[in-house]
């Protein structure tokens, strides 16, 4: 169902950091963080489906709730859908929002060709599951692009928490062979299966399943896991199927907690990127001596 009002309330850091977890567990893609330099507070956003469930919220944290227009998604896509992000030299991706798709096309191409004409990815903006907007989205997309710069056609990948498929996508632009995404939500793979069709990207195997139930296909290149700290860390005796890991949905606060559970399985660390609160890093299995 379509979001029709939405909880704010502005909180103080302390506010946040105690219940920062519990908020993206409870509310996760619902769930918006906005804060700007110079700020002294964070505003705190959950997108409700009914008045009775942001009545709900403001019983148990107070705020307030804001009744949405009937096009609000119409015009936020609009407003959003003409928006680019460019990913290194090899890919820029597009929101195409509810926009005819020739419409949004044209205008990616346009700017394409300005940036050296590199591939077009788009995502829609309609859809909550990863558009490259959020910093670990974002960092985690321009990772993979720097690490397979100049790799032969045919590597191979893993994403957890596939979402849009945003990341499994990228990975076929940038020349990947085998690549895998899998989610634990349905909604999610049909929309991931849905951006594989609108952008003619084939070969893409998007599962339905549950991360602590899926079973590596023996060596891959790359694995990808937007996924909460303490899960990544439950999973990387699985994770050592992969000679590349890159890793985000990891707050600032976690950093030392991953880092050193890298360490215990011989995992080390090759780059951070930090954003805001939010970090993504590059890890390499030391047990593979060569890519």
């Amino acid at each position: 169902m379509i979001a029709k009002y939405i909880w704010h309330k502005n909180v103080t850091p302390q506010w946040l950091e105690k219940r920062d977890e519990m908020l993206q567990t409870r509310f996760g893609t619902a769930l918006s963080i906005i804060h700007s330099r110079g700020w002294k507070r964070f505003q705190i956003q959950i997108a409700c489906r009914s008045g009775m469930e942001a009545k709900r919220l403001i019983d148990e944290f107070g705020g307030r709730a804001t009744t949405l227009s009937h096009d609000w998604l119409e015009r936020f896509s609009r407003a959003q859908a003409t928006k680019l992000i460019k990913i290194g030299k090899r890919l820029v991706v597009s929101k195409k929002g509810d926009l005819p798709w020739r419409a949004v096309a044209a205008r990616s191409r346009q700017v394409a060709s300005a940036v050296g004409k590199p591939p077009l990815l788009v995502i829609p903006a309609g859809a909550a599951f990863g558009t490259g907007d959020h910093p670990t989205t974002a960092m985690s997309l321009r990772l993979l692009e720097q690490l397979a710069r100049g790799w032969r056609p045919g590597w191979s990948l893993v994403d957890l928490g596939t979402g849009s498929g945003i990341f499994a996508l990228a990975a076929k632009k940038f020349g990947a062979g085998q690549v895998i995404g899998i989610d634990i939500d349905p909604m999610a793979i049909s929309v991931a299966r849905s951006n594989s069709h609108a952008n003619k990207l084939h070969g893409v195997q998007f599962l339905f399943t549950d991360a602590h139930s899926w079973k590596p296909p023996g060596r891959i290149d790359i694995l990808i896991a937007n996924l909460f700290s303490e899960l990544v860390i439950e999973l990387l005796p699985k994770f050592q199927c992969a000679k590349w890991l890159i890793l985000s949905g990891i707050l600032r606060a976690q950093e030392r907690q991953i880092v050193r559970a890298l360490e215990r399985y011989k995992i080390g660390v090759s780059s951070i990127r930090r954003r805001g609160k939010w970090i993504a890093l590059l890890a390499r299995n030391t047990r593979f001596a060569n890519l």
